[in-house]
């Protein structure tokens, strides 16, 4: 019984939290592959909020790439210029180094050297410290984490069902 009502909340906010949107745009077919050239992609101011920025005068960029029909999942390129700066990741963030590096001081002080070619994931609601020595270009996907009763909900289907790997 305790398993409905959590079903059917976590239904009633998902149903919530979707946007309306209009039956002509419902119709409209997603593209099935987005694809650029990063080289090519338009960049655009970016800035860093000036209350973050610790040293330096970085100078940030970026250039969306593709979201989600749900608006739920991003994917951008970015890079900046040398500087020092905090950051906030809003979202679950999952980056790429395409070019140049920069080192990451986490909440628990752990530091990180990212550099061309390196993955890294930063947990959305957390706090990090990024160096810029040079340049960093990235390439970020970036994830909404889901409302609490979702997640908890997906939590349970885990533990209960086996889990997946989604096939590459």
């Amino acid at each position: 019984m305790v398993l409905h009502v959590v079903i059917a909340s976590v239904a009633a906010l998902a149903g919530r939290s979707v946007p309306s949107m209009p039956l002509s745009k419902r119709r409209e077919k997603a593209e099935p592959v987005v694809s650029a050239a990063s080289h090519s992609m338009l960049m655009q101011p970016a800035a860093i909020n000036p209350d973050w920025i610790i040293a330096g005068e970085p100078v940030a960029r970026m250039a969306d790439h593709s979201k989600s029909a749900d608006r739920a999942a991003y994917t951008a390129l970015w890079d900046c210029t040398a500087g020092t700066f905090r950051w906030f990741f809003a979202w679950d963030e999952t980056v790429h180094i395409l070019e140049g590096d920069v080192h990451v001081t986490a909440e628990d002080g752990s530091v990180h050297l990212l550099q061309a070619g390196d993955v890294a994931y930063f947990k959305a609601g957390t706090w990090a410290t990024w160096r810029v020595d040079t340049y960093v270009r990235k390439v970020a996907f970036l994830r909404r984490p889901f409302p609490a009763p979702i997640a908890f909900a997906y939590r349970l289907k885990n533990k209960l069902l086996p889990a997946k790997t989604p096939s590459l």
